[in-house]
């Protein structure tokens, strides 16, 4: 009798775990096909792939929103804020298929802007987005309103997404220090640095349109440089050749463009 009862419950146990499967499946599915909308609706680096490679950015958008959760504080995270964050962690990765954000756990959302304390009210709110470290390790910060402003299109958009998941990029190998590790090969360290500096030094001088937020420091100069690399490839190798060469080694990639079509 007991054996028949346990045998019962076993197979009961079986049974729910299977119905439950096939459920987080089919919302898994359900999730996919809305994420495949909204990309293809808002997301310009993915309209300009072809098919084969729109199918790999899905499966990575999909990936990294099984790994990192997102969550927002004084505000509503919808479906398409999900797909900007993704996206924004898919760009710089997406020439290096395997790569997962592993010192990443959580993406917070705020309103708009914050200050240092993570305030979100206030008068001295001037953060947009940023990489948590101490107790706040494993964590991004990002201004909701700075995410959807980067993918309207707007002239001279900046873009704190990219440029956060950037600066993990570059922490990756333990240091933030504009050169990441991980992602280039060792003889091209040096040459990027002296590119770097050389960029620095133009900008000091007025003679470049990379954004003087760039002249902070090394990390800085890496992430505000990738924001141009990506978000206008076509300027960006016109303007700065030699560095796009250089960028694009980096990471593994030549963003898209629309002569490519």
């Amino acid at each position: 009798m007991f054996y028949t009862i346990g045998l019962l419950l076993f197979c009961l146990v079986i049974v729910l775990y299977m119905r439950r499967k096939k459920e987080k499946q089919a919302k898994d599915q359900t999730l996919a096909g809305i994420y495949k909308t909204l990309l293809n609706d808002h997301i310009r680096y993915y309209q300009l792939l072809d098919d084969k490679e729109k199918g790999r950015f899905e499966a990575l958008v999909n990936e990294f929103l099984q790994y990192v959760r997102i969550e927002g504080v004084g505000t509503e995270v919808t479906d398409l804020d999900k797909v900007y964050v993704a996206a924004s962690a898919v760009v710089p990765i997406f020439g290096f298929p395997d790569w997962k954000y592993r010192n990443l756990t959580n993406v917070i959302l705020y309103p708009d802007t914050f200050d240092h304390n993570f305030q979100f009210e206030g008068d001295e709110r001037n953060i947009l987005g940023m990489v948590g470290s101490g107790y706040m390790n494993g964590q991004m910060l990002l201004s909701r309103a700075a995410l959807t402003k980067a993918f309207s299109g707007s002239p001279g958009t900046e873009h704190t997404a990219i440029h956060e998941f950037v600066h993990l990029l570059d922490m990756s190998d333990g240091a933030t220090d504009g050169i990441p590790e991980n992602l280039m090969r060792h003889e091209y360290t040096v040459p990027w640095l002296k590119m770097m500096h050389e960029e620095m030094r133009r900008i000091e001088q007025g003679r470049s349109d990379i954004n003087p937020y760039a002249l902070t420091n090394e990390a800085e100069f890496l992430a505000v440089a990738s924001e141009y690399f990506f978000q206008k490839p076509e300027r960006f190798k016109q303007h700065h050749p030699e560095m796009y060469a250089q960028m694009s080694r980096i990471f593994g990639q030549k963003p898209p463009t629309t002569t490519d079509n």
